[in-house]
């Protein structure tokens, strides 16, 4: 009995790794379509192709949602919708793996958002791992006139967003039925970006095959199974593996950026991964036995 439980936790620690590569991977999939696609018009396919799917898997009970449900969807939809945006638009001005280490940083950032919630100050880790994430920040990012880049910049601002989607999922997590308040938000960040995009760029007048690849990876492998894999092993394995695994999304987004987009690393460079990888892993840990616990009130 205990090796078939070791085995289901295995099984779904290495689908919890394969989710992680793919949101790595996803860094440059992003960087590379953007060189023929507008922000605003990426998005706009990627969520919408998603959105459509889940609204079709989960349409019984997106139908008897109510109307609280609805909204409480919208209400995580915001961040999550100003989250990729910032992240996308800052992901053509920078490179995928310095996108994919400072959008970790949301993790870090999570405590000091809840803090506007509960009025408490973070704990002395937290506080600690502030420092060492932006230390790594100004390793990775800043030129030789100390002068951040308008792309990470963008970035950072994206994991603040991240980290309020975060709080605003544990938040809304036992109000509503988990499946509808995803669908929801992917939906209300298609619509999003789909009208966004109608009034401030110009629609894509081909799109080629390469391009198409890379919206359906976005769509179908990062965010829909992703999603699904993500929700289905966090029952079947203790949050502290998916902790773990989940934050090495930022490793294997810098190994794909130098394999296929041929990023150079500097010693700089990799101090300044390895600060901020730590300050992640340091708070990944807390911020999912945090959500884990609060999904066993529902």
């Amino acid at each position: 009995m205990k090796k078939n439980i070791l085995s289901k936790t295995l099984i779904w620690d290495i689908s919890l790794l394969l989710v992680a590569m793919v949101w790595g991977g996803g860094f440059v999939i992003t960087k590379n379509a953007l060189d023929a696609i507008t922000p605003l018009y990426f998005l706009s396919f990627r969520f919408m192709i998603a959105g459509l799917i889940m609204f079709i898997l989960f349409f019984k009970r997106i139908v008897k949602a109510s109307l609280t449900d609805i909204k409480n969807g919208c209400i995580v939809g915001v961040f999550l919708a100003l989250g990729f945006i910032t992240q996308t638009f800052g992901a053509a001005l920078t490179t995928p793996a310095k996108s994919s280490f400072i959008t970790g940083i949301n993790v870090v950032l999570v405590p000091f958002v809840l803090m506007s919630i509960t009025r408490k100050l973070p704990g002395r880790k937290s506080i600690i791992t502030a420092f060492a994430a932006f230390a790594g920040m100004a390793f990775l990012s800043l030129n030789e006139t100390l002068v951040l880049g308008l792309g990470d910049l963008l970035t950072l601002l994206c994991a603040l967003f991240y980290a309020c989607h975060i709080v605003s999922i544990g938040h809304f997590a036992n109000k509503s039925d988990t499946y509808v308040l995803a669908s929801v938000q992917i939906i209300f960040t298609g619509v999003c970006c789909s009208i966004l995009a109608l009034f401030f760029e110009t629609a894509p007048t081909a799109i080629n095959t390469g391009l198409w690849s890379g919206i359906l990876y976005s769509a179908l492998l990062s965010t829909l199974a992703a999603f699904l894999i993500q929700n289905l092993a966090q029952k079947n394995t203790p949050s502290t593996h998916a902790a773990i695994i989940l934050c090495l999304e930022s490793v294997f987004g810098a190994l794909a950026s130098v394999i296929f987009w041929h990023e150079t690393m500097t010693t700089k460079m990799l101090l300044g991964c390895i600060l901020i990888f730590t300050a992640i892993f340091a708070n990944e840990v807390d911020i999912m036995a945090l959500m884990k616990s609060r999904k066993k009130l529902t």
